[in-house]
């Protein structure tokens, strides 16, 4: 019975408060570097653009990792397989919006 329960908690126990605490600074850290660029004016056009989407997508690679657990599971592959699924869905909603804001302008 003890060795049950003993396989029960390490089963629960996702993360270690050391590895949230690193998510979380990351989080932070990605989060005021945007914010602090945009606020200021120090970057435009499109070295401005590339900044924020790097830090977003560094944002979600740290969510992923340090808060999702991606890299912990037991079956990865199809945890994966949805991430990419939906990073795809994710793209092609994005990318359209882009594209029906780019190309539909009303010149006025």
């Amino acid at each position: 019975m003890v060795g049950l329960e003993s396989n029960h908690r390490s089963e629960e126990a996702h993360g270690s408060v050391r590895s949230y605490t690193i998510g979380f600074v990351f989080s932070i850290v990605l989060t005021v570097i945007p914010i602090a660029i945009v606020r200021n004016g120090w970057l435009e056009g499109t070295a401005n653009a590339v900044i924020l989407m790097g830090a977003a997508v560094l944002q979600l690679i740290v969510q992923l990792l340090f808060f999702m657990h991606l890299r912990e599971e037991k079956s990865p592959r199809y945890n994966l397989l949805s991430l990419i699924f939906g990073l795809v869905i994710l793209l092609v909603v994005v990318a359209g919006s882009m594209w029906i804001m780019m190309f539909n302008q009303v010149a006025g």
